[in-house]
């Protein structure tokens, strides 16, 4: 059972913000702010406006914390709060965190290196190891809230926090935890990375205009845009929630997870480890494809991906893909990597709960292999019982969720 959210991304540093951003088709691009961007190719990006550290720990902690925990923790507060665990749960031995991030501290990394390089090895900071580990976020969130139950990072590029939420299902499932807090986080937007991604010629160049250079399944995309931020949920069992009087939220009800011994960075023909993922996820949770209304695709706008989701998803939904929605909110938020499989995680849950489904902004020209309805450019209502979410990473990982309304 879901009974916690906490979001920070391109679009707010809140749920509220973040959620009604969606609705509005609202894209979080714009030119990069966080350092000077002159000598790359691609100078825009999604990064994270509004977001105060200071809300979340003090002065001493946002020195010591790289900004990827930094979004872990305001989400998890966000989260702990809503759920009615902040400062009290029942038994720490029974509640643990698992966080993805696909890269860790990247501008902790970045700034070490160059210290490194060009000033020597003393001026390297002793807080970089473990500003740096992508394990430290969950670490974090453990001491912040005494959970002494599992805890780890999972790390599996794009599907990481997917993974994160996936794994934390199974446990409570296995009567390992009570409760999990987790989801992900990420915030790669330096000049490493950037240089990285644009010289794979996977990023978007339409520096001319940011706002529409995110295009999944648009005939004319070039690449995804590179996003920051995070996004935590509270799970638990429903016998715990029950037990303290938690408010449920949703009900996650299934989980699949494959691999597609493939390629580093292709996915496989025709999808078929994302849709391997699929059907794993819907006889997990014994779920006809005709129950889903909603799949929030992982849809990044590259030529190559874009297709072979849009195959896979047609080819276990069958004439059923006709009638859903297949939409990618990373047309607005872009790519969050690690982070990006729990944010659509929490839209593909607000999708069940509200009856409202974002947008997929910058449809401009149809791309005939990407033919699937995406909601485009409008804001939909539409009673949606069984929402799924994709999640896909470099290296062949695929994951998919489901969640739904939760019914008493």
């Amino acid at each position: 059972m879901v009974t916690g959210v906490g979001l920070v991304s391109p679009l707010g540093p809140d749920v509220e913000s973040t959620w009604n951003g969606l609705l509005a088709g609202r894209s979080g691009a714009a030119p990069i702010t966080k350092f000077d961007p002159a000598r790359l190719s691609v100078r825009f990006a999604c990064e994270v406006k509004q977001f105060d550290p200071l809300q979340y720990m003090d002065r001493k902690e946002a020195r010591r914390f790289d900004l990827f925990s930094q979004f872990a923790l305001g989400a998890a507060h966000q989260a702990m709060t809503q759920a009615g665990l902040e400062g009290k749960v029942p038994d720490p031995n029974r509640v643990g965190v698992i966080l993805g991030s696909g890269i860790g501290g990247m501008q902790t990394y970045e700034e070490n290196c160059a210290a490194y390089l060009l000033k020597g090895p003393d001026r390297v900071s002793p807080f970089f190891v473990p500003m740096f580990i992508a394990n430290m976020a969950p670490g974090l969130v453990s001491m912040r809230y005494g959970l002494k139950g599992p805890n780890y990072a999972t790390v599996s590029a794009c599907a990481s926090s997917a993974h994160a939420i996936g794994e934390s299902y199974n446990l409570i499932r296995a009567g390992t935890a009570d409760a999990m807090v987790t989801g992900g986080s990420e915030a790669a937007i330096t000049g490493l990375t950037v240089a990285a991604f644009s010289n794979m010629k996977a990023m978007s160049t339409r520096n001319d205009d940011p706002a529409t250079a995110s295009r999944p399944f648009d005939k004319d995309r070039d690449g995804f845009v590179l996003g920051d931020g995070g996004a935590v949920v509270v799970l638990e069992s429903l016998e715990h929630a029950r037990r303290r009087g938690a408010a449920i939220l949703a009900e996650v009800v299934g989980y699949g997870l494959t691999g597609d011994a493939y390629h580093m960075s292709a996915p496989a023909p025709e999808g078929e480890g994302a849709q391997r993922a699929m059907r794993m996820c819907l006889a997990d949770g014994g779920i006809k494809p005709t129950d889903v209304g909603y799949i929030n695709a992982h849809g990044t706008s590259t030529p190559q991906g874009d297709i072979a989701e849009t195959q896979a998803v047609k080819a276990v939904f069958g004439d059923h893909a006709r009638s859903l929605i297949f939409g990618s909110t990373k047309s607005m938020t872009g790519h969050l990597l690690g982070g990006a499989g729990a944010l659509e995680f929490a839209v593909s849950m607000l999708v069940a709960t509200t009856g409202k489904v974002p947008p997929t902004i910058n449809q401009f020209t149809t791309d005939p292999e990407c033919d699937l309805f995406a909601a485009p450019n409008t804001c939909i209502e539409r009673t949606v019982d069984v929402a799924i979410s994709n999640s896909f990473g470099f290296g062949g990982h695929n994951v998919t969720l489901a969640v739904r309304r939760f019914v008493a």
